[in-house]
């Protein structure tokens, strides 16, 4: 279950280049696997970063699992948690076969 919710983040790696990088971000859409963000630094698709929860001071190590294009000089990209960590965001996700009742 996908949820869109803007959480404040620092995002710290390694780019593509080899050049070290810290960025304060926010994401997009979470889920219990890892999010949406968009983010300046130049990474590639598979590529490890940590990602930390300034709220929490809660760090994960994630994979660079998606790279979209980019706009404004930020690419959206899809990241995943390395180690499942669903209380990563702070919030209870619904059950996967949770449908929204039509009115």
């Amino acid at each position: 279950m996908r949820v869109l919710l803007s959480v404040p983040i620092l995002v710290t790696g390694k780019t593509a280049k080899g050049a070290d990088f810290q960025e304060e971000t926010r994401t997009l859409v979470v889920n219990a696997h890892g999010a949406l963000i968009s983010l300046a630094a130049g990474v590639a698709t598979s590529q490890k970063i940590t990602v930390t929860n300034p709220a929490t001071q809660q760090t994960s190590e994630c994979r660079i699992a998606y790279v979209g294009a980019s706009t404004a000089g930020k690419s959206q990209m899809g990241i995943e948690f390395v180690t499942p960590c669903p209380s990563f965001w702070q919030i209870d996700f619904p059950p996967e076969d949770w449908v929204v009742p039509e009115n």
